[in-house]
């Protein structure tokens, strides 16, 4: 059985962190042993010639090996990969990076070509680990987030909902049905009754349910349907809480207006059926008096300006959230300036950038393939290790007794605290090299950092009380898939 130890995977302070870490690893070993395997098996039958690696959760790549012994660093990899791609496509080695998804709005950056970690370790459903990862803003905002009213205001999300302009396309009777569903009363609107929400099976096996779910199941169907046809069709009327019971256990997907509906509307992104966004946008606006157009941007403005929020709450982590929503909702005759870049990535975010910089003074970049910018920080993802070793005296009464080095395979005995420096250095310096063998990185692309940074108390004749010294290697993988 394989045996996970918790300081192979951190030597920060925080047992019961540590021990979460250990014990998620452990989970996730047999899953990714099977994964890896799998792609290892069909790149030899497919007779490819290329080194497999994987990318973790800081934006760095992996080999296998140690893929396979830490599959819990690969978390939260594909923001990561966002994250190195904006600032390969954009050329920017420092950027602030807002990637616009389907369902949500993630905001991170990057130093001098390097990932800003959080120091706190990443978080997996509410257990806190010590995996380092990228620090990151997000919200549950994003192209295809459902558009819905009540109490005479515009809502957006949190849930995600497939887009009328798609629905149109990929159902040939949808259009007329859209067209001929009636608006409910404003007294009755919530977020599954609107006049553009539709409800279709989803694919998955239906389990658990009970008796009256699985009387409103039985009456949905692979194609889109309101709520009105649900309701005839049932023997009991169906509530929208089970509605949303149904969409919580994946049986049920919705579909409704997005944020792509509307830019589909005002010509900004044409990819679907813009009729059907057109007639969406018509029975929502008229619970507003609102002209479609009117109507449009101002759910193409909420969306930039939700993007403005979580960059400026990125950047200012310190400041109270609420008074950076008031500046970007424009309740003060101010607004942000950056001074670095912000590189924006996502099939439509060349749209926002009007509306972005009306909150925000800054340079916003829509690199070329702004779309993939995931697939292509996947791609160019570096090769980095950090190695860190410390020493320490023997005794802190009698530093003449020795020095103890401990790095990441075990701790080794010194006379000289000189000697403890030289072995750190070099036998760090080994392990870097080694990693980025496997890693596919040459000594050639390969660029080794060494810092040293010591402690005393006042008055201490001796030799350092402690000191770390971390072995720090960047560099390009020759050739790799993914």
């Amino acid at each position: 059985m394989p045996v996970v130890c918790g300081h192979e995977l951190s030597q920060d302070l925080g047992a019961y962190e540590r021990a979460v870490t250990a014990a998620l690893n452990a989970q996730l070993l047999p899953i990714s042993d099977h994964f890896i395997k799998s792609v290892m098996e069909e790149v030899e039958r497919r007779n490819i010639d290329a080194k497999l690696l994987m990318l973790k959760c800081d934006g760095t790549v992996v080999g296998l090996k140690d893929a396979l012994e830490k599959p819990v660093e690969s978390i939260f990899s594909g923001p990561a990969a966002s994250l190195v791609g904006a600032s390969y496509l954009s050329g920017c080695e420092t950027c602030a990076v807002i990637d616009v998804g389907g369902t949500s709005t993630d905001v991170s950056a990057v130093y001098d070509g390097v990932p800003e970690l959080t120091d706190a370790g990443a978080t997996v459903g509410n257990w806190r680990t010590r995996v380092r990862a990228t620090r990151m803003e997000t919200s549950a905002m994003g192209g295809d987030s459902h558009v819905w009213t009540c109490s005479r205001k515009i809502h957006i999300g949190p849930r995600r909902v497939i887009p009328l302009c798609l629905a149109s396309s990929k159902y040939p009777g949808f259009l007329e049905k859209l067209k001929k569903n009636v608006v409910p009363m404003r007294s009755v609107l919530d977020r599954n009754i609107q006049p553009t929400k539709f409800f279709m099976r989803s694919g998955f096996e239906a389990i658990g349910l009970n008796e009256s779910e699985a009387e409103v199941y039985k009456v949905i169907g692979d194609e889109p349907m309101s709520f009105n046809e649900i309701t005839s069709l049932s023997k009991k009327h169906p509530s929208t809480i089970m509605i949303d019971s149904l969409i919580h256990k994946r049986l049920i997907q919705p579909v409704g207006f997005t944020p792509t509906d509307a830019l589909h509307v005002l010509g900004d992104y044409t990819l679907w059926d813009t009729e059907a966004s057109k007639v969406g946008a018509d029975k929502l606006r008229n619970l507003y008096k609102m002209e479609i157009l009117e109507f449009c941007n101002e759910v193409k403005d909420i969306v930039a300006r939700n993007m403005a929020f979580n960059l400026m709450s990125y950047i200012l982590y310190d400041v109270e959230r609420s008074g950076i929503k008031k500046i970007v909702d424009g309740q003060f005759p101010a607004r942000f300036k950056m001074d670095v870049p912000v590189v924006l990535l996502g099939g439509p975010v060349s749209a926002l950038c009007e509306e972005l910089s009306k909150v925000i003074d800054a340079e916003i970049v829509v690199p070329e393939h702004a779309e993939v910018g995931n697939a292509a920080g996947a791609l160019f993802g570096k090769g980095i290790k950090r190695i860190e070793i410390f020493i320490r005296p023997v005794s802190i009464a009698d530093p003449g007794e020795g020095y103890l080095a401990f790095s990441p395979i075990g701790r080794k005995d010194f006379e000289k605290y000189h000697d403890a420096v030289g072995y750190a250095n070099k036998h760090g310096k080994h392990m870097v090299l080694e990693y980025m063998g496997d890693c596919g990185v040459s000594k050639e692309n390969l660029e080794i950092k060494i810092t040293k940074k010591t402690f005393s108390p006042e008055d201490w004749k001796h030799a350092p009380l402690e000191t770390t010294i971390t072995i720090s290697g960047v560099g390009y993988p020759k050739k790799f898939i993914l």
